[in-house]
């Protein structure tokens, strides 16, 4: 069952109220793919628009903050700790991983997926007077704990 729907099957926000409040945690991916030039100008701070690994971190702090506000039925939470980091997987791929941690009643995956998301595009946008055609390749949830379960993606 889908908790975001209610018994007509409309959306709503689900209650919170009666959950118990504990530590939880979320990591979360993104992959980029670019020309191998764009991802060296990228990593040696070497772009007309200023440092964009820079940048696209506190983009991506700020996206996790903003989540609440972007995401419908998300509540907005406590955010204790979010994270951005940045890794170059090969010569055309930057990865994008994200923590945040707080001590609440729900959970805090979506804060990871959207400092994921907002770093990502922010890199694009830093990038693009060089490289148009990069590719956000993938978004995703790579673990969460806390709350009724803890889950963590396999592979």
């Amino acid at each position: 069952m889908l908790t975001h729907l209610n018994e007509n099957g409309e959306a709503t926000m689900v209650d919170v109220g009666e959950k118990a409040v504990t530590v939880r945690t979320a990591k979360a991916y993104a992959r980029i793919r670019m020309k191998p030039e764009t991802l060296e100008a990228l990593l040696n701070a070497d772009l007309k628009k200023g440092d964009g690994l820079g940048t696209a971190r506190i983009a991506g702090i700020m996206g996790a903050k903003k989540t609440g506000e972007l995401i419908p039925l998300c509540h907005n939470i406590p955010i204790e700790k979010i994270t951005v980091d940045f890794e170059k997987e090969d010569d055309s791929h930057l990865a994008v991983y994200t923590f945040a941690k707080c001590t609440y009643k729900t959970g805090i995956e979506m804060e990871a997926l959207t400092a994921a998301s907002v770093a990502a595009l922010t890199v694009y946008d830093m990038c693009k007077a060089i490289d148009r055609g990069m590719v956000i390749e993938e978004i995703r949830l790579l673990e969460k704990t806390g709350g009724k379960s803890d889950w963590k993606h396999e592979g």
